[in-house]
């Protein structure tokens, strides 16, 4: 079998290349875009209602006939600690009278797991992957997926949650490196210092594992990807490169930081309550890349929302999450077809 077939013949694609679910910064139009040049497209439904999933899906279907990927969220949700969110309010207090704003204890907005009413939803479509992000979901709702034909794909951040996801029916393993930008995958453990680098990563995983795995972090130009593939990588999947495309809805504020050749990227809980890379700005320089105080998962977001907001209305990247990767080496300001065309030349 020759380089990358075996995730082509897996999910039908062309070119072994997935692009990274990215909520915040992209829809269907970069879905569609990847798709249409050979890739494989990714939608990100975490932060979707139902009747948004299903526009999403409509107007993917409505722009191509290729294979899409639906990508969801599978943590559990914590009970609401009132006391802890009040701490962290407390800890921004300053920040919010700098921009005379007044606290708001209003619990919206939030990134929520798969569930069966999301399941059920999906029944009739039977989309032709569908991703996870924090291990999967409960073992009903996976044999769900299962009987729809539908390829199941789940990220790992250390060996012992490849073979986790592999005996709870993921088909495919995205092995993804500390060099990932956005949210760590972590589900079986907490610990920064777990978390390797791609090559080193992808290598312990094939080892472990029989299913086809993805390598995802630090990826950004053709070289990349040849590499992750002689290296044994069934595909690869890429985000931060896409970040400046055409298709891409990443803000001004965004594409600048990432343009900026002076930036540095680190792991913060900050901005959600779950580790995540992002690029290094005034609130992760102030509060610490990773506080203590932060609430759980994904509760943090509650009370840097509207500084965040306020921000950003002023002109500041100051409270935003500006999630990317370590490697912006492939960021082009170019069509996503265009972009998926160069990473993948045979």
């Amino acid at each position: 079998m020759d380089i990358g077939q075996q995730l082509r013949q897996a999910i039908g694609i062309e070119k072994p290349i997935v692009q990274a679910p990215m909520a915040g910064v992209q829809d269907w139009r970069l879905a569609v875009a990847v798709s249409q040049a050979g890739g494989l497209g990714s939608i990100p439904c975490g932060m979707l209602t139902r009747e948004q999933v299903l526009t999403e899906i409509n107007q993917f279907r409505q722009h191509s006939n290729k294979p899409y990927n639906l990508n969801f969220f599978c943590h559990q949700m914590p009970t609401v600690d009132t006391a802890m969110l009040q701490r962290w309010q407390a800890k921004l207090a300053r920040y919010y009278h700098h921009y005379k704003l007044q606290a708001n204890d209003e619990i919206s907005g939030l990134r929520v797991p798969f569930d069966q009413a999301m399941a059920d939803m999906l029944e009739p479509i039977k989309p032709p992957v569908v991703s996870f992000h924090f291990g999967l979901p409960h073992p009903d709702l996976v044999a769900q997926i299962k009987t729809w034909g539908t390829t199941i794909l789940s990220s790992a951040t250390t060996v012992e949650e490849t073979i986790w996801l592999q005996t709870n029916g993921a088909d495919i393993i995205i092995a993804q490196g500390c060099e990932a930008g956005g949210h760590r995958a972590m589900f079986l453990t907490e610990d920064p210092s777990t978390q390797q680098p791609t090559q080193t990563l992808l290598a312990e995983i094939i080892d472990a594992v029989s299913v086809p795995v993805i390598a995802a972090g630090g990826l950004a130009t053709a070289a990349d990807v040849k590499r992750m593939l002689a290296n044994g990588a069934a595909g690869v999947q890429l985000g931060t490169a896409y970040l400046l495309c055409d298709e891409a809805n990443t803000s001004a504020l965004h594409r600048q930081a990432i343009q900026n050749p002076h930036h540095t990227t680190a792991l913060t809980n900050i901005f959600s309550g779950r580790l995540a890379r992002g690029i290094c700005n005034k609130a992760m320089h102030e509060l610490g890349n990773i506080n203590a105080i932060a609430p759980t998962f994904p509760y943090a977001s509650i009370a840097m929302a509207p500084l965040r907001s306020k921000a950003e209305s002023l002109g500041q990247n100051h409270f935003s999450p500006l999630w990317a990767g370590s490697n912006i080496a492939g960021c082009k300001a170019i069509s996503a077809v265009e972009l998926t065309r160069l990473l993948w030349k045979t």
